[in-house]
């Protein structure tokens, strides 16, 4: 009986070890924002550091069908943009958009394995109903926002993370505009908390100077912002890229357009569960 059971050990011993060599490694998660746009910097991200190949022609809308060569068995989750941080230490890494790694305490330039240059393209803009391009509100806003304030403000308080695109600041103010005829009146501006409400509040300062009122909207998410402009509930929004902008006039049949770019918040990877690169390669 006891060479018998010695036997069935043996086998069972083998069957484990045999089963064990022909076993594939599991692949590397990497979340990533599941917005064509923001997806696709994500993807561009990987591809122009090496982790994958994407289509010829894949572009600032690539998806993860775009994706041609995966030398390292990458498994791509799509999470909402906003929800990602949530779950990086659910996922080995995650790529973040800025604004959203700055609200979890993460330091884009101390804290990303990989990050993005400084490329104007995705650079954050201000944006409103189209046909408002030229009101004495835009007009005001816009000044206010393309300010040497409010470029010295981004250098000062974001140490890299977030950088102004900016390269002819006002001194706050358009001579086009007819301050006496705005005073009293209130601008509102739907924006992301951090960093765009936190860059507007010098803009609400500059604005006060004129006896004008900034109000200004925080959301969490890249839906409502456009939508309440296209609306007219506000009078413009600061959140979003034009590549982004774009793809959504385009898929909801919206008519909001770009005044200009004020910033570019690099886009980066973080680790979750792992803390270094070298896992992905050794995948």
């Amino acid at each position: 009986m006891k060479k018998i059971l010695s036997i069935v050990l043996v086998l069972a011993a083998l069957v484990l070890a045999f089963s064990g060599c022909g076993a594939k490694k599991e692949g590397i998660t990497i979340a990533v924002p599941n917005d064509t746009t923001n997806e696709a910097r994500a993807l561009l991200l990987l591809a122009d550091n090496g982790y994958i190949k994407l289509k010829d022609g894949a572009g600032i809308t690539a998806t993860i069908t775009d994706i041609e060569e995966n030398p390292y068995n990458i498994t791509f989750k799509e999470i909402e943009a906003a929800q990602i941080p949530n779950v990086l230490s659910d996922v080995d890494y995650a790529v973040i958009n800025s604004n959203y790694a700055i609200q979890a305490d993460l330091n884009p330039v101390k804290d990303s394995l990989l990050i993005e240059g400084s490329s104007s393209e995705y650079g954050n803009i201000l944006a409103v109903k189209e046909g408002n391009e030229e009101t004495d509100k835009t007009k005001a806003l816009k000044a206010a926002l393309f300010s040497q304030q409010v470029k010295d403000f981004i250098g000062e308080q974001y140490d890299g993370a977030v950088v102004s695109t900016v390269d002819d600041p006002t001194n706050g103010f358009d001579d086009t505009v007819d301050y006496e005829a705005l005073a009293g009146q209130t601008i509102t501006v739907a924006a992301s908390p951090t960093p765009h409400a936190e860059i507007l509040e010098v803009v609400k300062k500059i604005l006060a100077e004129k006896n004008v009122t900034l109000d200004i909207k925080e959301f969490t998410d890249y839906v409502q912002p456009n939508n309440v402009v296209d609306s007219g509930e506000v009078d413009a929004n600061y959140f979003q890229h034009l590549p982004y902008l774009e793809d959504f006039n385009a898929q909801n049949g919206t008519k909001v357009v770009s005044v200009g770019a004020v910033h570019v918040e690099p886009m980066g990877l973080y680790g979750g569960k792992q803390t270094s690169l070298d896992a992905i390669k050794a995948n």
